[in-house]
């Protein structure tokens, strides 16, 4: 983001390292426990279809996605897309992604308020991401109130960080949920899906901690500006 200075290796590049850190956590968790397989025999998209038919949610598809943890469910397109690495696995590392993205599906399904919030602040969320930067740079050299419009438009990407934590907390607790109610994994395998997900889970955390101290680093800059004058 722009150029280097004091309040970026104090504030951002901590938070880069941990984000950095939480993803390789994903991968080695994902990469250990996709060795680890279902006694049921399930594959991913076959515990997916199951806990998304006793749900009600037969409307909703399960499609592939090339990529390695590229899975997402799509509301607007009404489908669960399971990358390459998760679909027909049938580790628990792979079941427990897939019921996850179901947990998402059944958030959408009983309109769960965070996901809705969420989702309704994404379009300003775009339009401020887009603009912020420019607008405080800009402000450096014109204007204290550019600066302090670009601080509260980048806000709104911390804002939007964290609102999607609860709402992937609670995927994964109704994916655990369901994996055990329903005995698609013991008691073994489930601790192997739980240990997937909350490493997922912290790139989240590490996400919004990036964000925060980009924020921090722009209130720095305009605050250091502010005495210069």
């Amino acid at each position: 983001m722009f150029w280097p200075d004091k309040y970026y290796f104090i504030f951002v590049i901590p938070a880069m390292l941990w984000a950095m850190w939480a993803q390789a956590k994903v991968n080695s968790t994902f990469s250990k426990y996709g060795q680890v397989f279902s006694k049921r025999g399930l594959t991913a998209s076959q515990a997916a279809r199951r806990i998304l038919d006793d749900n009600g949610l037969r409307n909703i598809r399960i499609e592939r996605i090339r990529g390695n943890l590229t899975d997402h469910y799509d509301p607007t397109a009404d489908v669960i897309r399971l990358s390459d690495s998760v679909i027909n696995s049938t580790s628990v590392a792979a079941i427990g992604v897939a019921a996850h993205e179901c947990g998402h599906a059944v958030q959408h399904a009983q309109n769960y308020s965070p996901l809705i919030f969420r989702n309704a602040i994404i379009p300003i969320t775009n339009f401020g991401s887009k603009l912020a930067i420019p607008l405080f740079i800009a402000g450096l050299f014109f204007s204290t109130t550019l600066c302090n419009l670009g601080i509260l438009l980048f806000s709104l990407t911390a804002l939007f960080q964290l609102v999607t934590l609860p709402v992937e907390f609670n995927a994964s607790a109704r994916a655990l949920r369901t994996l055990d109610d329903w005995n698609y994994l013991d008691s073994g395998e489930l601790r192997g899906a739980k240990q997937v997900l909350s490493a997922a889970a912290m790139t989240y955390v590490a996400a919004l901690a990036v964000s925060l101290a980009q924020l921090l680093r722009l209130m720095a800059i305009a605050g250091s500006r502010r005495r210069d004058d």
